[in-house]
């Protein structure tokens, strides 16, 4: 039996569901779900998400049967066909998505019987079963693009040898996804391939529907939008590659020779990407070696998040920025074959450093396993705690990082305490910008 998770970092399956569609182009979400679902979830993603915003026909505009006591007793299949129908008529789309809360699943609605009465349409509707008992946000985004590669990916018979796509940067639940996304983007273009990466600027619905193209399917995780890169594959042939989402030098540099390894790319063109991208990188981090030193700014450091953030940030702060990462959280669901995968990404640091790991859904732990780190001090004159300390993680830790009175920097779900426009952390440039963001935090009070 699960055990109660006291402070989740992530909404229900639905929501993860609602914040995929939101953010895909010309795309209209259509709930079959009880009354209040849609609202809560649009309150959790936009004001835990760096107050992102509701988006094109989301937010509190949300297309939702409110699914009452009458269809609770006799159905709703009549409901939700009336709201799909009343939804084309009134709200401008390219694709309407049908996605389910848990109460309709109860009670053995099937969407289905609705959704083929628009197959002689004008536009296309598809859906998916998303009741939040299915998992966390993690899991409705794979429902949904597994959804999407079996019923919308339109087959193709020729492949375009310099197109890839790109997924596993997990909109919304990534705060950061645009910037992410860009600067991944930015990556594979001088590698000298086109990229559909289906959530991010300049995106159309006909990226998506042609997607089979392409030549490669290129996850930036080893836990999220793997099962969508099988069906995928199965579906369409395309083959995958998983690769660590990636922050600074030595993430960025191990990331883009496993996909140009991948790709078929010769070796000395990969190397002279990655030579003339660390020449820009390291040219700042020359200008930052005086007052780096002579403040002091190392830090020992815990860092809590997902599987695909701590272990980006991690390797960062200890090879890129020389901290003492000496703590790790993960706050995933994963299994034990997934927590192995992620295990691996913590090993053969250049620094030497030996993180401790532990993987925790509930967030109320962390001050527990920093005390069991470090030790607490017993009133001794000299004692080797968690001094000078740093927590990178949610804005969940700010609690335990004012009790022990470290500095903290909120880089993952839920943030409540930062704006994020198209800021990103990923690869060279993002890892400039948080570099930024973390020292600031340490001299913001001189």
């Amino acid at each position: 039996m699960s055990k109660f998770v006291e402070r989740p970092k992530y909404v229900c399956a639905l929501g993860g569901a609602v914040g995929t569609l939101k953010v895909l182009p010309r795309t209209v979400p259509v709930l079959h779900a009880a009354t209040g679902c849609g609202g809560n979830v649009a309150l959790a993603l936009n004001q835990a998400a760096g107050y992102l915003g509701s988006g094109y026909c989301a937010g509190q505009a949300l297309s939702s049967t409110n699914t009452s006591e009458r269809e609770i007793v006799f159905g709703g299949e009549d409901r939700l066909t009336e709201q799909i129908a009343n939804t084309i008529k009134l709200v401008d789309g390219d694709l309407y998505f049908v996605i389910t809360g848990c109460m309709v699943e109860m009670i053995g609605d099937d969407i289905r019987n609705s959704i083929k009465k628009f197959d002689s349409g004008d536009v296309q509707v598809i859906g998916a079963e998303t009741g939040g008992f299915h998992g966390n946000y993690y899991k409705g985004y794979e429902i949904v693009l597994k959804t999407l590669f079996r019923d919308f990916v339109e087959p193709k018979a020729a492949r375009d040898s310099k197109l890839v796509n790109l997924w596993g940067v997990v909109p919304i639940q990534d705060v950061f996804w645009k910037g992410n996304i860009a600067l991944i983007k930015d990556l594979l273009n001088k590698l000298g391939y086109q990229v559909n990466t289906f959530f991010g600027d300049g995106e159309t619905l006909d990226s998506l529907k042609n997607s089979a193209a392409a030549t490669l399917n290129i996850v930036v995780s080893d836990t999220f939008g793997v099962e969508a890169a099988q069906v995928f594959e199965e579906v369409h042939g395309v083959p995958y590659l998983t690769v660590p989402f990636p922050i600074g030098d030595h993430g960025t540099t191990s990331f883009l020779r496993k996909v140009g390894s991948a790709l078929g790319i010769a070796n000395p063109f990969v190397e002279k990407v990655i030579e003339r991208e660390q020449a820009h990188y390291y040219s700042y981090f020359e200008r930052l070696a005086d007052v780096y030193s002579d403040l002091d700014l190392q830090r020992y450091t815990v860092v809590v998040g997902d599987s695909n953030y701590t272990q980006a940030l991690t390797r960062f702060l200890a090879d890129d920025l020389g901290w003492l990462p000496e703590l790790v959280v993960i706050s995933d669901f994963l299994t034990d074959e997934q927590q192995d995968t992620v295990r691996s990404n913590f090993t053969g640091y250049e620094s030497g450093i030996l993180p401790e790991l532990v993987f925790d859904t509930d967030a109320s732990n962390v001050g527990k396993y920093i005390a069991r780190h470090w030790g607490q001090s017993s009133g001794q004159k000299y004692f080797s705690g968690f001094n000078p300390g740093f927590i990178v993680g949610s804005a969940i830790e700010r609690d335990v990082a004012e009790k022990l009175g470290v500095p903290q920097l909120t880089v993952t779900y839920p943030m409540s305490n930062r704006v994020v426009l198209d800021r990103g952390y990923a690869g060279y440039t993002g890892a400039l910008r948080l570099t930024e963001d973390l020292l600031s935090v340490l001299v913001g009070s001189r």
